[in-house]
């Protein structure tokens, strides 16, 4: 029996590779970093060409480092940074244009267009989404309108739009499979996740032709192979990255929730069959299809989450590595009264304000890189807590229990400020690499590695857990000055 499977997580700052075992041991990683480029103010773009290299590139280092033949590998999981856009030419294989980022907003026109124009319940009820420059659909107008010869190309037939899931496998088959899975084209705001397929009046309002658009499949099957020397290995998994972590937290039953704390942050509770439209702010989204099963989740997002502390060490210089935040940080009591709103590229959830921008607030003459280092690590937290805020007023009673993974949640001060500011018990689990963990599972699945989620759900086990410790008052006087905060930075781009 083949013992080995490999899970590729495109990130948006990186690209990585980690082989598992079946018993869920890590056995091999591999992580090259990837190029983001900022032409405009706001916006935000990366090669997709450096995205399939450097995927590619630590695909075959975790190979060759595990010592290991490709055939022992039962099968590929692929989860992905969501929303990001890439359209390229299906005969030449080449991009035309850089990838749009999900953090880019150069659409917010387009998106008030959409709701000058009506479309904005028709948006929220047939997708489950908020208009919001975040998503794909306006990144592919955009390219269609400003590309030369872009949109003639798409008319005729001649390109193809994936969000990054979609890329890889394209390119992982030598150009034999075009798809998605039903989480990623739920996050493209032109999926209609009662009927489960493109919408068809979204479609006209871009402009956007349906050819161009993936077949839509479940999270868990084999969708084509990757050819290498000696074998052939299935592609057997496919996630956004976010509801990866929810099934690799092994979240399979209505309101079980997890927390990731990466690039940005992203909350998500899992209600099973049962769609929720949120009145708070929050997403309603596709957790998951196993085979014709569809579960359901809401989401809040958070888009600058750890992307905070490396603007602290690229731009600020504050330390030369992003680990050293949590040693700065406890080397003060509290912020001095300094908050940080990391809104540099608008607010998520549940605020939703494309306009919005960053500030630093409450400085005083005795406020150090220190206090300003622990306002970064604060405002992720506080940010966090506006969604569970809302989720909690979306069920009516409060969050008991929260799962988190990501890089960030490796951060003791942070995880602990966490359970102290929402008020609830925060599990880390033994395997952090829950979003690669969750694509290993989809894999294994469809190739008949486990049977079920049951099999799966025994083998989730926690590390550590962080309770509450913060007087009520306390809590209440900080999260104030963080609401005020807020309101300073919100509407600060409009004209």
């Amino acid at each position: 029996m083949k013992r080995y499977l490999l899970a590729l997580d495109q990130g948006t700052t990186s690209s990585r590779a980690i082989l598992f075992d079946t018993n869920q041991n890590i056995i091999a990683t591999a992580q090259r970093e990837v190029t983001q480029i900022f032409p405009k103010e706001g916006w935000v773009e990366q090669s997709p060409m450096e995205i399939y290299s450097t995927q590619y590139a630590v695909m075959m280092e975790v190979i060759a480092a595990s010592d290991i033949s490709a055939n022992d590998i039962a099968g590929i999981g692929i989860v992905n940074q969501r929303e990001t856009t890439i359209v390229w030419n299906k005969h030449t294989g080449m991009p035309v244009y850089n990838a749009i980022v999900w953090q880019c907003r150069r659409t917010a026109s387009i998106v008030n267009e959409l709701i000058e124009n009506g479309l904005d319940e028709h948006i929220k009820k047939t997708t489950g989404l908020i208009p919001d420059a975040y998503f794909s659909a306006t990144k592919i107008k955009w390219i269609l309108d400003n590309v030369p010869e872009a949109r003639k190309q798409a008319e005729n037939g001649d390109l193809l739009f994936g969000t990054v899931d979609s890329w890889l496998v394209w390119k992982l088959t030598n150009g034999q499979v075009h798809v998605t899975d039903a989480t990623n084209a739920s996050r493209t705001m032109l999926y209609d996740i009662h009927n489960l397929c493109w919408d068809k009046a979204l479609l006209n309002a871009l402009d956007i032709p349906e050819q161009m658009l993936p077949k839509v499949c479940p999270s868990s099957m084999i969708y084509g192979t990757v050819s290498m020397p000696k074998a052939e290995i299935p592609i057997a998994g496919i996630a956004g990255d976010q509801q990866a972590a929810l099934f690799g937290q092994s979240c399979f039953s209505s309101g079980e929730v997890k927390n990731t704390y990466g690039t940005g942050c992203f909350l998500l509770m899992n209600t099973g069959e049962k769609i929720i439209h949120s009145t708070n702010g929050l997403l309603t989204t596709i957790a998951i299809q196993l085979g014709d099963k569809v579960n359901y989740a809401l989401e809040g997002s958070v888009f600058v989450g750890g992307a905070v502390i490396q603007w602290l060490r690229d731009e600020l210089r504050f330390f030369s590595e992003s680990r050293d935040a949590e040693y700065y940080a406890s080397k003060v009591e509290d912020t001095g009264g300094v908050y940080l709103v990391p809104a540099f590229t608008g607010l998520g959830a549940p605020h939703w304000d494309m306009y919005a921008r960053g500030c630093l607030i409450g400085l005083t003459r005795g406020t150090t890189r220190e206090h300003i280092i622990r306002a970064a690590q604060e405002s992720i937290v506080y940010q966090c807590q506006d969604l569970i805020k809302a989720m909690t007023k979306e069920l009516e009673k409060p969050l008991e229990k929260i799962k988190v993974d990501g890089g960030a949640s490796r951060d003791a001060f942070l995880m602990q400020f966490q359970a102290d500011i929402s008020n609830c018990d925060i599990y880390r689990p033994q395997i952090r690499e829950t979003t690669a963990l969750g694509a290993a599972y989809l894999a294994g699945l469809a190739v008949g590695i486990w049977k079920n989620t049951d099999e799966l759900k025994m083998l989730w086990k926690v590390d550590k857990v962080f309770k509450p410790q913060m007087k009520a008052d306390t809590r209440e006087k900080l999260l104030y000055g963080w609401d005020k905060a807020v309101s300073r930075s919100m509407h600060w781009a409009e004209n």
